[in-house]
């Protein structure tokens, strides 16, 4: 038997008192978390559909309209007719998307950094590693064959 904890036991207080850290940076920059998703996922990424971007961020495409309005009524990002089909619309970031999704990943990395200085720096370096290389793990591959 382990005395190692389960390591959703383990990251969940970390993962929500990391986003009670971002609450306050978004809310200076006026987005919401879904918000910044949308910037994040568009941002170096090509045009795409409401549908795909919804999918790559884990959100019902129905549900995130009122995030998409809010948005591009700020400027952040551009909605155009997908030519190929007239129902879809494609997004893309605009330049002051770019902008604020920078600055708010700048104001939050400022925090993580603080964080993490408290680690030795292998210790850092590889934790941040390890959850690079978890992160980028399809749900399957967590999951696997129960």
């Amino acid at each position: 038997m382990s005395d190692r904890h389960d390591l959703a036991a383990m990251l969940q207080p970390l993962v929500r008192s990391l986003i009670a850290a971002e609450l306050p940076v978004l809310a200076e920059h006026g987005i919401s978390m879904w918000g910044y998703s949308v910037l994040s996922a568009l941002d170096g990424s090509a045009v795409r559909t409401q549908a795909a971007l919804a999918e790559s961020i884990g959100a019902d495409k129905t549900r995130i309209i009122t995030t998409l309005d809010r948005l591009q009524e700020a400027g952040l990002i551009s909605r155009v007719p997908d030519p190929g089909d007239r129902r879809a619309r494609l997004l893309e970031i605009t330049e002051e998307g770019r902008r604020v999704r920078r600055a708010v990943q700048a104001d939050i990395h400022s925090n993580e950094d603080r964080l993490l200085a408290g680690l030795p720096s292998a210790d850092r370096d590889a934790f941040l590693r390890a959850v690079r290389m978890l992160s980028e793990l399809s749900r399957e591959e967590i999951i696997g064959d129960r």
